[in-house]
């Protein structure tokens, strides 16, 4: 499964969805289904304008971490 880091970026840098909202031109509720994991997907426009606005890299920002069920796909 993908995890969503965004909620830990954010606790990092002391930031709000409405901060990043405002600062990305991102929707909010965009952000907000990111920050809970409950996206089912993202736009690269959006990724490529979280990873400038952070200063990160595409793996800071999503984790992959194995479901348990020996499948890799």
């Amino acid at each position: 499964m993908i995890r969503c880091r965004l909620a830990f970026l954010l606790a990092e840098k002391k930031l709000k969805i409405a901060d990043v909202s405002r600062d990305t031109g991102l929707n909010r509720s965009t952000l907000t289904a990111m920050y809970y994991e409950t996206t089912q997907r993202i736009d690269l426009e959006s990724v490529n304008a979280l990873c400038r606005y952070f200063g990160c890299k595409v793996d800071d920002l999503f984790v992959y971490v194995p479901d348990g069920d020996g499948k890799t796909d």
